[in-house]
């Protein structure tokens, strides 16, 4: 199979370098979407338009014209959130040839230093995703989908307490009706315009938002739940001892309120986590606290642990804040973890702190008690107050 993927900027064809025109005169067939194919001069090639939806579709096109000399149109860097890495997933020699990315394009625009730029994406994801990313003077570049969801973004940015924030969309960059427009996000009131657009976000200095940064330990009032709640300051020891990383996934065992899963995934946009609730209300109750802080990516799998688990892809790390003591709970994480991986372990029952003594026993790992003591009123007046006492396994993995 012969295939080069060639990004092509707003500019069409004379923003094209020689490799990538060559590419397109020696092809037999082309693949893009209609705007792109638009762009192009008259080649001999078969245009071939992308169907919708296009990733079911991909390996059968692909596979169809494998016999032919085959460029695939991408806009910029097709391997910066385009076509080109899908393709690559199914025809790994492929030649990619990119041109500017939006990203490329907009901070010289603004004048902005690109490595310290976060980019996100909104084409295909979920707008609730952006707002993990929001930090006092933080720059962000979003991609849109459409004209509409400027105004969208706005709105959202209002509702999160970040209504200062300046907002410019740039459109069609590098073609000659390229355009621009500026305001605030509580303020903004430009009319829908084109789709083809990236929003760059200049957070406000101080924010009224509650949510701020990606370490652990949000304010519990952040969460709606019924009590079952793993609480602000032993959250914030429990991922911190789970050691989220870029791409690693955490089973979450007992969600109640998915607080420990929320949490793992704000750390780095990277992270996975399944939340494991065998009560549906609860379910939904995850789902939703997921939603609304930035991380809707949760995914929550309803059923009873250990048996839930079963078809689950191999954990990371493991946290079990509920059933410490269930008949072949901790043996059943255990064995899923991946070698190298951590789990941590919580229970506030003496059951509990009976399994996990031994359990400690049989594989190593370390036991702490966590007592946590907050100011409530006594009377007129205000006193110490202990939650309850928290027994935590934290063991690795250690490879074979």
């Amino acid at each position: 199979m012969s295939v080069t993927v060639v990004g092509i900027g707003a500019e069409g064809w004379p923003g094209l370098g020689e490799p990538a025109r060559t590419a397109l005169g020696k092809a037999d067939v082309v693949l893009g979407a209609p705007r792109q194919l638009a762009l192009l001069p008259s080649l001999s090639a078969e245009q071939v338009t992308w169907p919708t939806p296009l990733m079911p579709a991909l390996p059968g096109l692909l596979a169809e014209h494998g016999d032919r000399t085959l460029v695939v149109l991408a806009s910029g860097d097709p391997t910066f959130y385009g076509i080109g890495s899908a393709v690559l997933g199914h025809a790994p020699d492929a030649t990619v040839l990119p041109a500017p990315s939006s990203l490329a394009l907009a901070c010289g625009r603004l004048g902005w230093a690109a490595q310290d730029v976060e980019v996100l994406s909104t084409v295909g994801r979920p707008l609730d995703a952006v707002r993990a990313a929001l930090a006092p003077r933080r720059r962000l570049l979003v991609l849109v989908p459409d004209g509409e969801a400027p105004a969208a973004l706005a709105a959202a940015l209002t509702s999160w307490g970040h209504g200062e924030a300046r907002l410019t969309v740039l459109a069609s960059l590098g073609a000659p009706e390229e355009s621009r427009v500026d305001g605030t996000a509580a303020d903004w009131t430009h009319a829908p315009g084109d789709p083809l657009a990236v929003v760059a976000v200049t957070c406000p200095e101080v924010p009224a938002d509650p949510l701020l940064g990606r370490a652990p330990g949000l304010p519990d009032d952040v969460y709606d739940h019924d009590g079952q709640l793993t609480k602000a300051e032993v959250r914030a020891l429990s991922v911190a001892a789970l050691r989220p990383a870029p791409g690693a996934l955490l089973w979450d065992v007992g969600g109640g309120a998915g607080s420990i899963g929320i949490e793992w995934m704000r750390h780095h946009p990277a992270c996975r986590a399944v939340s494991v609730e065998m009560r549906s209300d609860r379910a939904s109750r995850i789902r939703a606290n997921a939603a609304l802080l930035g991380v809707p990516g949760l995914r929550v799998v309803v059923g009873r642990a250990p048996e839930a688990l079963d078809g689950l892809d191999g954990p990371d790390a493991v946290f079990v804040g509920g059933g410490a003591s269930a008949d072949g709970m901790l043996g059943a994480v255990w064995s899923a973890l991946r070698p190298g991986g951590r789990l941590v372990v919580n229970t506030v029952t003496v059951e509990g702190e009976a399994a996990l003594i031994a359990f400690r026993a049989a594989h190593g790992g370390a036991l702490r008690r966590i007592g946590i003591e907050r100011v409530a009123p006594v009377g007129r007046f205000g006193g110490w107050r202990a939650l309850a006492g928290v027994t935590q396994l934290v063991a690795r993995k250690e490879p074979a």
